[in-house]
């Protein structure tokens, strides 16, 4: 036990001292489980966790479920782990909000989405309402699954942004296990949702797909156009 102590206060003298800088992937989720795991020694176990998900990116990613497959995780430290990423997500996202009140630009507006798909295990889909000065008026959660699904429907939609008095709208969702490309499924349903905004006079600028830290721009990539709009395809 007192062996276990001294380790855990080299550790955290190390981090006071020098940051997480200098740590390898293990130290710092070594520390981190000290959080939840008061005086056992925690070494092994991050390092376990380590090897069975590759990398503690994804060990972090992981779902209670997944995570307690693991040798020596219970459900205190299988719940603490996806909350340390939910948190990270919900503050990054909370700061931007904090930074941002305007989307001037298509590439802001990307970024201004971005924190909230950091580390999401699922499909989600987002919807920023606009003004006519392009100040964001909310940001929307629509719905978890692909914005093809039962589950987001394009009548929702525009019910919604025309509650919030939009003049634009942007849409996003992810892709968390692909790549940032929308699928054919995607971009027809992005040239619907335009059409039907088009009609209550809102503009759809812009469907942002996202992967990871990556993200494209469906109108800058060409998949829909406002000549694709105006004929209804």
């Amino acid at each position: 036990m007192a062996i276990h102590d001294g380790h855990r206060d080299r550790i955290r003298q190390r981090y006071l001292r020098d940051g997480l800088d200098g740590f390898e992937e293990h130290e710092a989720l070594e520390m981190l489980l000290y959080n939840c795991i008061p005086r056992k020694d925690t070494n092994d176990l991050a390092h376990r966790l380590i090897n069975e998900f590759g990398s503690l990116s994804l060990v972090m990613s992981a779902t209670p479920e997944q995570l307690k497959k693991v040798h020596g995780v219970g459900d205190v430290v299988a719940n603490y782990l996806p909350f340390i990423n939910d948190f990270q997500r919900f503050l990054f996202t909370k700061r931007k909000e904090a930074d941002c009140k305007a989307l001037l630009s298509l590439e802001e507006c990307g970024e201004y989405l971005l924190p909230r798909f950091l580390g999401l295990r699922n499909e989600a889909v987002y919807m920023v309402c606009l003004d006519s000065k392009c100040k964001i008026l909310g940001c929307k959660f629509l719905g978890e699954g692909s914005v093809n699904s039962a589950s987001v429907p394009i009548r929702r939609i525009v019910e919604q942004a025309l509650n919030m008095n939009a003049s634009t709208v942007i849409l996003a969702h992810n892709h968390p296990s692909g790549v940032a490309l929308p699928s054919g499924e995607d971009v027809q349903t992005t040239r619907v949702l335009a059409t039907a905004l088009h009609a209550v006079d809102i503009l759809l600028a812009d469907h942002f797909v996202f992967s990871d830290t990556e993200f494209i721009s469906m109108r800058i990539s060409n998949y829909f156009t406002d000549e694709d709009i105006l004929s209804g395809l």
